[in-house]
């Protein structure tokens, strides 16, 4: 339990601070809301979000009326303290319009300079199965089927292993990579989704947290 004053935070002189509340998940931008100390405090004994309406001039919980509610997972204050984090996961929509999140409208996209994610490779890895491209060896892994897809991953699985045994860095990152790339065109291949991998590992890292009491018990007798 971290212990945090709250009135060290620089409220404004309406009594408010904005609250950016992000997808602990995908780490998107959910909404911009504010929260005044009654609010804060709220959201933290009962770790879901509360605000303070700007426009009714009352608190509301987030999710009370649709059931969106918004489960707190961390709260963070800039370096000022004037401005805060808060990390949830989400029962459904951030939007009262329905939508995911709020930002939803793009006021400007650069041409040269992109942001790389996981889920932008997986898209474009499925667009080369969906939509093959010639020349692409991607396509090429896809339309060779399963068997050429394990094999590379057998493939790059032994590179990545003998990179990290050299002890060599730079070339297990380079292996690792590579071999990250054709797990994903395998997981393609079968209909998985990062998020479903995501889901995996969330359960057993509870399992695993159950496991090291269970064996920090185990030495105590």
């Amino acid at each position: 339990m971290i212990n945090f004053d709250i009135d060290t935070l620089k409220f404004d002189a309406n009594g408010l601070i904005p609250a950016i509340v992000v997808d602990a998940e995908t780490k998107d931008v959910l909404t911009l809301a504010y929260m005044n100390r009654e609010s804060l405090k709220i959201s933290m004994e009962r770790e879901l979000t509360c605000f303070s309406s700007r426009s009714r001039q009352a608190l509301w919980l987030k999710g009370e009326t649709s059931g969106n509610y918004q489960h707190i997972v961390s709260i963070t204050a800039d370096c000022d303290r004037d401005a805060l984090v808060v990390l949830v996961n989400k029962d459904g929509p951030a939007c009262h319009l329905g939508t995911e999140s709020c930002f939803t409208n793009p006021v400007f996209e650069s041409e040269n300079n992109h942001a790389f994610t996981l889920e932008g490779l997986m898209k474009l890895i499925e667009g080369r199965k969906t939509e093959k491209k010639e020349g692409s060896y991607t396509t090429y892994l896809f339309e060779k089927g399963i068997d050429k897809i394990l094999k590379k991953v057998g493939e790059e699985s032994t590179e990545a292993i003998i990179a990290g045994k050299s002890d060599d860095r730079t070339e297990t990152i380079y292996e690792i990579a590579d071999l990250t790339y054709h797990v994903m065109v395998l997981m393609i291949q079968m209909g998985i989704s990062l998020e479903d991998i995501h889901a995996e590992l969330a359960s057993r890292h509870v399992i695993d947290h159950k496991v090291k009491q269970e064996k920090m018990v185990g030495n105590a007798h």
